[in-house]
Formats: C-alpha cells, structure tokens, sequence
C-alpha cells in the first residue's frame, strides 16, 4: 500500500498546482490570457519593461501596477489588437523587423550591436526586444488604416484652439501698408505745424491726390516717394497712428494725428489679415495637441467597438 500513496499524493499535488499555476482568467476569441500571463506583466511593469503606451487608454504605468483588474483589460485589449492584425494580414516579417531596429539605432547614434548589449545590460533580451518592434510596427500599421488616416485637424480647428488658449488675442492680426505726410513743429512751431497739416489735408479731402500733396507739403527728412512709410502688423507702431487708421480701409486717408514727431496724414495703401507671430509659433504644437486628443477619443471608441465584435469572457476568481 505504502508504494501506491506516493505516486498518487504527487499526482494529485502536481495536478492541483496545474490548476492553480494554468489557470485561465479570460478569454477572447480564440486566445487565452492566463494567471501566469498576468503575473509576467505585472513583474514587466515592475522591472519598467517594454510595454506598449498605446493601450494605457489615459491610465499611468503606476496605476497598471497598483490594479490588477487595469493590468487585465490591458492583456484583452492587446489580444483584440493582435486579434485584428491577424485577421487583416499585417503580420510583418524578421526582416522588416531587423531593418527597424538598425533604424532605431541609427536615429540613436549607435550600432545595433551597441544598442542591442546596451538593451541586455538592462535586463532586455534580444527576442523579447524584437517581439516588442515587431508588435509596435504590426499595430501602428492596423491604427494607421483604422484611425489615425481619418482623422483631420484642419487650419480652422487650431485657430478656433488658439483663440480658446489667448482670448486676449487672435490667430490673425492686421497688417497694414502706409504712407503719411509729416509736418514738423520744430519749423515754426507748434500750430504753425498743425496749420500746414490743416491746409495740406482740405487739398486732399477736394480732391488733391496725397501722393502729390505728400510731394509738396511733407517735412520728413527721410522723404520716400508718395510719402511712403512702411508695413506695419497691429502693435507694431504708434498707438496713435494705429488708431487712427484701425478703421479705415484700404485707400482712405486719416484726419489729422498728432505724434512724438510732430503731426500726420495718414493715408492706408493696404490693409489685410495676417497670420499671428505667435499663432505662427504655437500652430503645430497645437495640431500636435488636437490630433493626440482625437486620436485618444477615437482609438477608445474603436477599441469599445471591437470589443463588443468579440467574445471576451473574464472569469471571475
């Protein structure tokens, strides 16, 4: 009797670790995720492992590490991945996988040996680094078809963005081509100066061509013909001036302004919308900050579709 207890004590201590070790706690489609392969995550998180950022859906690595039930819908949400690239044909190849890793390592300055004994000295083993590669190129594929080509951020989003973050400001400023006539108060004076500007200005406002009372009457020691001054965006030149011809259009002559240098006549050459410095400056960081957030919206939504496409059964423990 003593001979048959052994054997069978073993069996079934073997058996009971099987079941406790194997056992399964989800499944989807045709794929099982096992106790053992969420321990191995768990253990990959903790080490700071390879894992892939697309799949947090919003959730830190430091919480995947703190919930097991985060680290579990990370598991079935890459299995539904792996799931679709199957079933669309993306599996890519060792050679494909080979040539992105020399890339990666190119981009990095080193060799692939170098970054590869540098990856070892980490912790990380070849293979697993190359299932990784494999399985990032392999899903940035399938996201790239599913998602990321329908979605648009368009000119108009990131100016409506841009407005939202500088209320103060706007995307586009007016930009403004001018030339004046100056009347010098050092010549006699004060009024002598406006009572010139005063003359000068009913000759234009009968009819008189600026450009030719500008030829006449203009004090400007850096005199340009017609008068012209400059091109000048809003901000960029005297508050006055800006005033005066911030309500006028292309063409029209301003009253009489008052300046540092002694009075003008205004008359606006050109008036258009240009776009911000700054709006120019922020404009792709803010493409860059719309597309990441419809990404996230639209990854989630296709991901909740899936999903409900596929048989996911979590067994309770």
């Amino acid at each position: 009797m003593k001979f048959f207890v052994l054997p069978i004590i073993l069996c079934f201590n073997l058996s009971a670790r099987a079941e406790l070790v194997e056992r399964v706690v989800a499944v989807v489609n045709n794929e099982i995720v096992l106790e053992t392969d969420l321990s191995a995550f768990a253990k990959k998180l903790e080490q700071n492992g390879f894992i892939d950022d697309l799949l947090l859906l919003g959730n830190s690595v430091d919480n995947l590490k703190k919930a097991r039930e985060l680290r579990l819908e990370y598991l079935i949400n890459e299995k539904i991945l792996d799931s679709e690239i199957k079933r669309l044909n993306l599996s890519v190849t060792v050679e494909r996988v080979e040539q992105e890793i020399r890339d990666i390592a190119k981009k990095n300055g080193v060799s692939r040996t170098e970054m590869m004994a540098s990856l070892k000295s980490q912790g990380i083993g070849a293979s697993e680094y190359q299932d990784f590669v494999k399985s990032r190129i392999e899903r940035q594929s399938l996201i790239e078809g599913e998602i990321t080509s329908k979605i648009r951020v368009t000119d108009e989003d990131i100016m409506a963005q841009y407005v939202r973050l500088h209320p103060e400001s706007s995307a586009g400023v007016y930009e403004y081509t001018l030339s004046h006539i100056l009347f010098n108060p050092k010549k006699g004076g004060p009024e002598a100066a406006l009572e010139r500007a005063q003359v000068a200005l009913k000759k234009i406002r009968s009819g008189e061509s600026f450009e030719v009372v500008a030829e006449q009457h203009s004090e400007d020691s850096n005199f340009a013909s017609g008068g012209a001054l400059g091109t000048f965006k809003a901000g960029e030149f005297a508050k006055e001036m800006e005033e005066a011809v911030s309500n006028l259009s292309a063409g029209e002559t301003s009253g009489i302004v008052k300046s540092r240098a002694g009075y003008h006549i205004l008359k606006v050459v050109s008036k258009k919308i240009v776009a911000d410095s700054r709006y120019e400056k922020e404009k792709e960081k803010i493409r860059a900050s719309l597309f990441e957030k419809s990404f996230q919206k639209h990854f989630k939504n296709w991901l909740e579709m899936k999903r409900e496409e596929s048989f996911v059964k979590i067994n309770k423990s």
